[in-house]
């Protein structure tokens, strides 16, 4: 027989998995690609990029590095690998967070500062953000301390109170305070995505209440902390400051506009207005079809554009019709994973983790925008897989690998459970014989050493 002649539909057809969330993966690293070639002079100079050129090397490299991810975490095929892994993302956060807390430098390693707020840590000259790090290792570790818990595979011999307590509930506020002195917003963001997975755990809502009492009550202590330290020399949680000024009242314009004010506070009112209004100047002038790549002017105005208004980068160039495209993306994302969700049937771990994830990536991405629109105090948060960062592009790069992974095992197990009842009549109407049924279900027998089995891998 002839071979089959290979094309591009054949090789798209071959590939496993959700084909719509690697559509929506590769959407937005493209995105990424062309939005910090041209989105800010800035980068120009930073580090050892002299040109938009070195940029976009090293944008490149990244994106090969997250590539490798994707692939490497969908090719691995039995679920039992990720369980374990995530067993240890506790532990992980709360050595980062700790170190970052504390300041510590050990050789090579240590924590640095950006903007007057530790937020990173630098390894061997690579900055790892801790907090991109937490977000993600977080969301795996509370998807298989709810699925051990409620599988009763939970080794310490307390009550079922307590091991909620030890392996949920106190991992969710230790690791939520540990972010607040980095980053008012990140502690806001990730306790609630964290919570949101608790909840959709199937966990007690009493429970559940008070433990956003507890969250409430933790969340007021720390701002106590600041209030009763902020005229010592070293003031505990000082990003809370920064957190309750953007809650100020001050009207800004009236200040600028008016001819009494001094030049020192015409100064301060333009450094309060600016990257709002910039980006707002920069929705508007976009229009419906942009200025065009590289014809950005807000981009010289707003030094953080790559990161923090991203959003208001790509209307400005490329129109309001390429970004109700993202926001497409991204909320295609959230109704993909509910379909991998009803896929992956009883497996709490695969559903938690989709859910968790997909929560993470479409929730910080709604949040970059309505920032970028004005809508809301300045969060800090980037737009996932597009704005300029090296960790964060890693850890949503290992984040979709694992979404893409799980979408493949589910697959695979409703091809199987397809095939199964398939089998139960002959192509003429007849039934199979009860050896070939046997046969079937010996194909079936979960092989714990190597992962073959469907039934194995979900």
């Amino acid at each position: 027989m002839k071979e089959k002649k290979r094309s591009l539909w054949n090789v798209i057809e071959s590939v496993e998995g959700d084909k719509v969330i690697w559509i929506i993966v590769l959407f937005l690293i493209l995105f990424s690609i062309v939005c910090i070639f041209s989105s800010t002079s800035r980068l120009a100079m930073m580090g050892d990029a002299t040109s938009r050129l070195d940029i976009l090397k090293g944008q490149l490299f990244i994106v090969a590095a997250g590539l490798a991810l994707i692939l490497i975490c969908y090719n691995i095929k039995n679920l039992n690998f990720f369980r374990t892994a995530s067993r240890y993302g506790f532990v992980i956060s709360l050595v980062l967070l700790v170190f970052l807390d504390l300041h510590l430098k050990l050789g090579p390693i240590k924590s640095i500062q950006f903007n007057g707020a530790w937020r990173a840590i630098s390894v061997f000259g690579f900055q790892l953000h801790v907090f991109e790090v937490v977000k993600v290792a977080m969301v795996m570790y509370l998807a298989w301390a709810i699925d051990a818990y409620h599988k009763k595979e939970l080794k310490l011999k307390v009550s079922d109170l307590w091991k909620r307590i030890i392996y949920i509930y106190a991992p969710f506020l230790l690791v939520t305070v540990l972010v607040l002195p980095g980053s008012n917003s990140s502690a806001v963001f990730i306790g609630g995505v964290l919570f949101v997975t608790i909840l959709l755990g199937e966990i007690n809502w009493k429970e559940m209440l008070l433990l956003l009492m507890t969250g409430i009550v933790a969340l007021g202590a720390c701002v106590g902390i600041y209030f009763a330290t902020s005229n010592t020399a070293h003031p505990m949680f000082k990003r809370i400051g920064t957190g309750l000024a953007r809650f100020d009242n001050t009207d800004w314009e009236a200040i600028y506009s008016d001819p009494a004010s001094t030049r020192e506070m015409k100064q301060e009112a333009v450094d309060h207005l600016s990257q709002s209004y910039s980006a707002l100047i920069a929705v508007k002038e976009g229009g419906l079809f942009g200025k065009g790549p590289g014809q950005s002017t807000q981009r010289i105005v707003v030094p953080d554009y790559s990161e923090d208004y991203m959003f208001s980068f790509i209307v400005e160039e490329y129109g309001v019709f390429i970004g109700l495209f993202v926001v497409f993306l991204y909320v295609t994302l959230l109704a993909r994973a509910s379909i991998v969700v009803r896929c992956c049937g009883k497996e709490t771990f695969a559903k938690l983790a989709v859910t968790g994830l997909s929560i993470l990536i479409s929730g910080q991405a709604m949040l970059h925008i309505l920032v970028n629109c004005d809508i809301g105090v300045m969060t800090g948060q980037t737009l996932p897989m597009v704005s300029h960062g090296n960790s964060a592009f890693i850890c949503f790069s290992i984040a979709f690998g694992i979404m893409l992974a799980m979408s493949r095992i589910a697959s695979r197990r409703i091809d199987q459970e397809t095939r199964k009842a398939e089998s139960l009549m002959t192509p003429t109407g007849g039934s199979v014989s009860a050896d070939t049924a046997q046969d079937d279900n010996d194909d079936d027998i979960i092989d714990e050493e190597d992962g073959d089995s469907y039934d194995n891998e979900l």
